[in-house]
This record gives C-alpha cells, sequence and structure tokens, in this order.
C-alpha cells in the first residue's frame, strides 16, 4: 500500500508542476487556456495544441520538421529517465518500509528522486521552450488567440 502511494505521489509531483507549464493533455477546447494565474504556461505552447492547429497556423514543412524532430529528441530522453526515477523511487520506498527508517539514507535518496524529477521537468521545459522559439510571431498570437476561444 505504501509502495502504491509513493508511486502516485511520484506521479502526481511530476505531472501537476509541467500541466501548468503548458496544457499537455488533449483536453476540450476550452482547457486550452492556459491558467491565468500561471506566468510561465501562457507563454508557452504544448506540442498537440500546435499540431492541431497546423494548418491555420501555416506550418510549412522546414518548421514541421524542426519541430517533429524536437519532439523526437526530448522523447527519447524520457524513457532513460522515467527508467532512473521509478528505480530511485522504489529504493526510495524501500528505505521507508524499514521499521525504524535511516533518516540520513532516506534524505540522501528522496534527494536523487527529486533530481531525477527536477531533470525531467528541465527536459519537458527545455522542449517547450525549443517549439516555441520555431514558431513565428504571428503564430505565436494566433496560438493565444485559439487559447482565448
Amino acid at each position: 500500500m505504501r509502495h502504491r502511494l509513493l508511486h502516485l505521489l511520484t506521479a502526481l509531483a511530476l505531472l501537476l508542476p509541467l500541466a501548468g507549464m503548458a496544457d499537455d493533455a488533449a483536453p476540450p477546447p476550452a482547457a486550452n487556456r492556459a491558467p491565468q494565474s500561471d506566468p510561465i504556461g501562457g507563454k508557452l505552447f504544448p506540442p498537440e495544441l500546435i499540431m492541431g492547429h497546423q494548418g491555420e497556423l501555416r506550418i510549412d514543412d522546414k518548421q514541421r520538421e524542426a519541430l517533429v524532430k524536437e519532439l523526437e529528441r526530448a522523447q527519447a530522453q524520457f524513457p532513460r529517465l522515467q527508467w532512473q526515477l521509478q528505480a530511485a523511487t522504489e529504493q526510495l520506498s524501500r528505505l521507508l518500509d524499514a521499521p525504524q527508517v535511516d533518516e540520513a539514507k532516506a534524505l540522501a535518496q528522496a534527494s536523487e528522486v527529486m533530481r531525477l524529477e527536477t531533470e525531467i521537468k528541465k527536459t519537458h521545459l527545455g522542449l517547450l521552450i525549443r517549439l516555441r522559439n520555431l514558431l513565428t510571431e504571428p503564430q505565436r498570437a494566433q496560438l493565444q488567440a485559439i487559447r482565448r476561444q
């Protein structure tokens, strides 16, 4: 039970901050809007939003190729990081299963889990920044308008 809870909390810790940076899931159109209080999410665009409106945005072949290349580059990193995070989380869970938890070891392992979570978030943020930089100013403005709809 503790093991499942730790996995759930880890997953939530990873997903919630990323959800705020850019509405990553493929939600209904109204949910494509970044939260008003999110100073970062409103400036970045999830790949699904760009792909879903590529005709309207007039994404050209060169842009499309560059966008796909960036997505593939980031997606190549995620499985390795997820495996490492899973292993680190399992190790932390085992440490917490002890009748007397060694606080120093548990905190050190928690630091490793958090380091990997940060690396995943940085990889994701880097992807969103690179995708944004591949768009023209009119395309970014059009995506902002789509979000407001």
